[in-house]
């Protein structure tokens, strides 16, 4: 529960998503700076305890998606933030892109939101809410100054 609930922070009485992503964003300062593929690795690796840290905690709360599980977010934020460097740019979009897509969920991510089960489930969305958010920092950078 303490993994889910993104070390507490999924325990914050308002906008639970947003502080966790935060604390997200704090571990990212932390492997920022790993090179592509270790970068991947910890985010792969991140993605399948998720999977089973958020269903283990659904099934303890008997909650499909107990908002307070925010392990989720991190995971989705370190999508959104790959490859970028530290810099407040990168933050900004990379938080508010993430946090965007999130709340939002233009289609796919609304589908999966409403289909897809279990720890699994609760991981999806977010994971593609991430590679939204990455895919558009890309077409930022691509056609703008980033």
């Amino acid at each position: 529960m303490f993994l889910a609930f993104g070390f507490g922070s999924g325990l914050s009485r308002v906008a639970p998503g947003t502080i966790g992503s935060l604390v997200g964003l704090a571990i990212w300062f932390l492997v920022a700076d790993f090179t592509f593929i270790p970068y991947v690795s910890f985010v792969v690796i991140s993605i399948l305890i998720g999977v089973y840290i958020c269903q283990a905690a659904s099934e303890e709360l008997g909650d499909h998606d107990h908002e307070g599980i925010v392990w989720d977010e991190f995971v989705g934020l370190w999508i959104a933030m790959i490859c970028l460097p530290v810099s407040w740019l990168s933050v900004i979009l990379g938080f508010g892109l993430f946090r965007f897509f999130d709340i939002v969920k233009p289609w796919p991510i609304s589908w999966i939101d409403r289909n897809v089960s279990g720890g699994l489930g609760i991981m999806l969305d977010d994971i593609f809410a991430g590679v939204a958010a990455a895919a558009s920092i890309a077409l930022i950078q691509q056609f703008g100054s980033v």
